[in-house]
């Protein structure tokens, strides 16, 4: 007995992690223990008063000048349901609506993030696409619908239609409608997106509908038919477990991704690449957001709305995946081209809802 003592006693000496080793390991342990799930949000272990949040935020807009890196402490360093609770607190105390403040304090792609931060995610993404609803000539602002339609819960979509129709006094399935009626079939994908409930109960996925639906998938790739109503309802119809299904039944019969093989098919470009967005933003959303991100900074200039959407919107969801994504698909951290191409106080508020020690 002694000597398996001993022998474990050994054996726990030399599983001791190397010195020079110990202040990485215990960084990146701090690191992962500070992620929700899949948020890089580096949320405090002990939950902070709301109230005093609040009075923090509000010294913080005293004066001739505003405190930025106290505001991105509290607004970066807190989850979705805590900043709902400051927002409303704020209100309470002071009587005044916490955007409001933020919008007469900020200015600059600064502001437009600690604006986006401080919003019910209903409304945000409300007033999101409500500006894509204004600009949806341009692709970037087509594809923010896709994004509001597919990359959250049923439950999510139908609050924003709710807050849409509250602020806007408009329907935003009509509204889109109406905008893309010219553009058949594009206008029956985007309407049947945006006007969608995805049931989400809990059932295991239907192996043998999976199965017909890949077939039928394939139908229209051969066909050259991507644009027919059958593919359109598989898309904007069955939750997203059992289009996974069907996307994996696909990639198993035949050797291709669906959304790989429908750059193939040629016809409406628009609608092919919104398509393969939805699919993505419904099968895996951290390939559309790394995509989205790498899009807003290579080339002439930064995206500055398209960067901060995607990092706002995703932090508190997925954003430990989109940077897992975003290494593998370009061979480089979303921080360091954050770093290489934004400035100031705006760099500092994306860097610390990327929970990045680059600050």
């Amino acid at each position: 007995m002694l000597k398996h003592k001993n022998n474990h006693q050994e054996q726990k000496k030399h599983m001791q992690p190397k010195p020079h080793k110990t202040k990485r390991f215990q960084s990146l342990l701090q690191t992962l223990l500070c992620y929700r799930g899949m948020s890089t949000i580096r949320v405090p272990e002990t939950e902070p008063s709301a109230v005093e949040d609040c009075r923090k935020l509000k010294k913080a807009f005293k004066g001739w000048g505003t405190d930025e890196r106290a505001a991105i402490r509290i607004l970066g360093c807190r989850n979705a349901k805590q900043r709902s609770t400051i927002s409303r607190t704020y209100q309470q105390l002071y009587n005044e609506s916490l955007v409001e403040a933020l919008e007469s304090e900020l200015s600059g792609d600064f502001g437009k993030a600690m604006i986006m931060l401080a919003m019910e995610p209903s409304e945000r993404d409300a007033k999101l696409a409500r500006e894509a609803v204004k600009r949806y000539g341009e692709d970037r602002y087509a594809c923010v619908l896709v994004e509001v339609a597919c990359a959250s819960s049923p439950e999510h979509l139908v609050a924003v239609r709710r807050c849409y129709c509250s602020l806007f006094g408009a329907s935003l399935e009509e509204d889109v409608g109406y905008l893309f009626c010219k553009e058949q079939p594009l206008a029956m994908l985007m309407m049947s997106l945006v006007s969608s409930y995805r049931y989400e109960n809990g059932e295991c996925e239907d192996d043998e509908l999976a199965k017909s639906e890949a077939a039928a998938l394939r139908g229209a790739i051969v066909s050259k038919q991507v644009e027919q109503d059958g593919v359109i309802q598989i898309v904007a119809t069955r939750n997203k477990d059992q289009l996974k299904a069907t996307f994996r039944h696909y990639k198993q019969a035949y050797g291709t991704n669906f959304d790989e093989d429908i750059r193939s098919c040629g016809g409406n470009k628009r609608y092919t690449t919104l398509l393969q967005e939805a699919i993505w933003c419904l099968e895996t959303p951290e390939k559309h957001f790394a995509k989205v991100i790498r899009d807003s900074i290579v080339g002439l200039g930064t995206d500055e709305d398209s960067l901060t959407r995607a990092i706002v919107t995703r932090a508190d969801i997925d954003m430990v995946k989109i940077k897992e994504e975003y290494i593998r698909a370009y061979k480089t951290t979303v921080e360091d081209d954050v770093i290489g191409d934004t400035s100031g106080y705006y760099k500092e508020i994306l860097l610390t809802l990327l929970g990045s020690d680059n600050m």
